[in-house]
């Protein structure tokens, strides 16, 4: 099956949109994180933790998913 370049631009287009709301996503996830995720350090309960953890299990799966 070979691509056609119409199909190829139109995938290319996406893949590129797709690649900038990531980039968008992760300079979020920064500036969050330089924040400690808005928690305060005297007042961190196992709630925070755990809930930090979660998000940490899942880029754990995206990275995995991306071999990096």
């Amino acid at each position: 099956m070979t691509t056609s370049p119409k199909s190829n631009e139109t995938a290319l287009a996406a893949f590129m949109a797709g690649k900038a709301e990531i980039d968008v996503l992760l300079a979020r996830i920064a500036a969050a994180s330089d924040d400690h995720f808005g928690a305060n350090p005297e007042r961190v309960t196992w709630g925070d933790a755990g809930s930090l953890g979660f998000v940490t299990e899942r880029l754990k799966e995206i990275t995995a998913f991306l071999g990096v």
